[in-house]
């Protein structure tokens, strides 16, 4: 099991990224505009450093859904390889066979 600090702040991080995501947008889409003039894309460059570091969707980590385990994440089931493993072997997976060769 990883920390529950560690665990709570990826979830305050992706809050942040939530409640951020649509002017961190447009700021970019300003930044990014070549018909702007360099005063609205400089402002708008100041404006994106002003915004929380935990607000860029960089910042968050994927962790497992059940122990909070950030290293060895399947996408797929947003599980740790740990679990996979373990509640595959058991069929609590839906779709997942165990392979052998």
């Amino acid at each position: 099991m990883a920390k529950v600090s560690a665990v709570q702040r990826d979830l305050k991080r992706r809050r942040l990224v939530a409640k951020y995501a649509d002017k961190r947008a447009a700021l970019k889409a300003t930044i990014m505009d070549k018909d702007a003039t360099q005063e609205d894309r400089f402002n708008a460059t100041l404006k994106l450093s002003k915004l929380p570091k935990n607000s860029a969707e960089i910042r968050t980590v994927n962790r497992c859904e059940i122990t909070g385990r950030p290293r060895g994440y399947h996408r797929k089931f947003k599980l740790s390889r740990n679990l996979v493993r373990e509640l595959g072997s058991i069929g609590l997976i839906p779709g997942l066979t165990k392979s052998s060769w």
